[in-house]
């Protein structure tokens, strides 16, 4: 994710005065990516909140809130598609509806392309990325792909690719490197590939990476989504019935995803993740300046391991 983040912010054309917009909910790799681009091309980057508290999150809001916040200088929007610092979901189709309907009265060159951090909903949501409306995504795929780690994608529509300026020299395809050959640039606009970032992988990590996206295919992208959905919720469910236990992430499946925030009361989440992993349970800290614990069951779990990790937080509630 962050590789691709940093590919698709660094070859847009920016100029002076340009303004990317992004929200306060985005991880550091993605609020980095828009500033070192900002600072390169001249342009200014702004940050908005969605919602004030997840737990009450609604749609409604969130598209009011960008709809508002869209300016004539604006020509991104960055948004990530499931918060890891609160578990909220984004209701996408709605948000580039309404970036859509910003650019009605625009001109190519004054439109605003949507760039999403996908990493937390790609995997786990019944939903292609060419589904969201968005005009590039990135989403690294030892999350929820199960690939190995330092693998990942970015997806864009065919037109789309011609957007961009390739950062790093690209070894899969010819055309740029029989243009060197000639002595001169490439004379077509960028390709896909030519995005892909060269040198020499590790060819085991690009087999394994397969292998999880077959793995995927076989068991159906709808049948992987219902069932961590169903995990999730069973353990929302149960964590909001402990005393001293907040949920944080909304309980609504249309506004969560695979992550779930929650708060025990009198305990620093730092202690809780601490707590949990001597009843052997894995939790995690959101890396965020206000931070949480956090579970994401997932396709490698089943009812009794979500049973097995409430009881472990009621015991320490």
């Amino acid at each position: 994710t962050t590789t691709g983040l940093a590919l698709i912010y660094n070859g847009l054309t920016l100029t002076p005065g340009d303004e990317i917009l992004t929200t306060t909910h985005d991880h550091y790799v993605h609020h980095e990516a828009i500033r070192l681009a900002a600072e390169r091309n001249g342009a200014s980057w702004r940050r908005i909140a969605l919602y004030d508290a997840p737990e009450a999150a609604a749609a409604e809001q969130m598209v009011e809130r960008l709809r508002g916040a869209i300016g004539a200088r604006t020509r991104v929007v960055g948004l990530t598609w499931v918060h890891s610092g609160t578990g909220v979901k984004l209701p996408m189709r709605a948000l580039t509806q309404a970036v859509a309907e910003a650019n009605r009265n625009r001109g190519e060159r004054e439109r605003v392309l949507v760039v999403l951090d996908a990493v937390h909903g790609f995997g786990n949501q019944d939903v292609p990325l060419a589904g969201l409306g968005v005009d590039f995504a990135a989403a690294g795929t030892h999350k929820w792909i199960f690939a190995p780690r330092g693998t990942g994608i970015i997806w864009a529509p065919e037109k789309n690719w011609a957007l961009l300026r390739p950062t790093i020299p690209s070894f899969y395809s010819s055309e740029p490197f029989a243009a060197w050959e000639d002595g001169h640039p490439p004379q077509t606009p960028t390709r896909a590939a030519w995005v892909s970032p060269g040198g020499f992988k590790a060819y085991e990590h690009q087999w394994a990476m397969a292998e999880a996206f077959e793995f995927h295919r076989r068991i159906g992208r709808a049948r992987i989504a219902a069932r961590i959905a169903a995990l999730n919720t069973q353990c929302k469910e149960a964590l909001a019935a402990i005393p001293r236990v907040k949920v944080l992430t909304p309980r609504d499946a249309a506004l969560s995803a695979g992550i779930i925030c929650f708060e025990v009361q009198g305990r620093t989440p730092e202690e809780t993740v601490q707590r949990l992993l001597e009843r052997k349970v894995i939790a995690s800290t959101s890396p965020y300046k206000v931070t949480h614990a956090r579970l994401a069951p997932s396709l490698v779990n089943d009812e009794r391991q979500v049973e097995a990790a409430v009881r472990a937080v009621y015991e320490i509630a």
